[in-house]
């Protein structure tokens, strides 16, 4: 479920970084984290653990790129080998972080204002603003994995 929370986080950041590719001076708080979210990464957890069988006891950020969801089982246990367990619901706990999978460096001084930044990721794309067809996908810009 934390997974499905930073992969929502990661989503909403490409989608900010596109709808802003244009304003190279943005992509520092974009790639930073450091934007507005337009929804919450948290209802992606709800959504996923309710096609699971279970529910979200708590999805909080962590930090300004991670979130760290608990859920629990909707169904006890049930019969198992070990006494006492049959009315236990399980839990989970982690921690998804997302990291920005690219850097780049502001074109110089001399370069004008049409000139977009290399975005050095594990490939590099050379953006030009009059040929924006091709562009990185999400999980080309972004990583999502656990952390804790």
């Amino acid at each position: 479920m934390a997974l499905a929370a930073g992969q929502e986080l990661r989503d909403q950041l490409a989608g900010q970084w596109l709808d802003n590719v244009l304003d190279p001076d943005s992509w520092h708080d974009i790639f930073g984290g450091d934007v507005e979210l337009l929804g919450d990464p948290c209802a992606r957890a709800d959504q996923l653990a309710a096609l699971n069988g279970a529910h979200v006891q708590g999805c909080l950020a962590e930090g300004l790129l991670g979130y760290r969801v608990e859920v629990e089982t909707d169904e006890p246990v049930g019969d198992t080998i070990v006494p006492g367990t049959e009315g236990r619901f399980a839990t989970a706990s982690a921690v998804a972080v997302v990291e920005p999978r690219c850097t780049f460096d502001p074109p110089g001084e001399d370069a004008g204002d049409d000139v977009l930044p290399t975005l050095d990721c594990e490939e590099q794309w050379e953006l030009d603003p009059d040929n924006l067809d091709v562009l990185p996908e999400p999980e080309d810009l972004f990583d999502v994995h656990l952390a804790d």
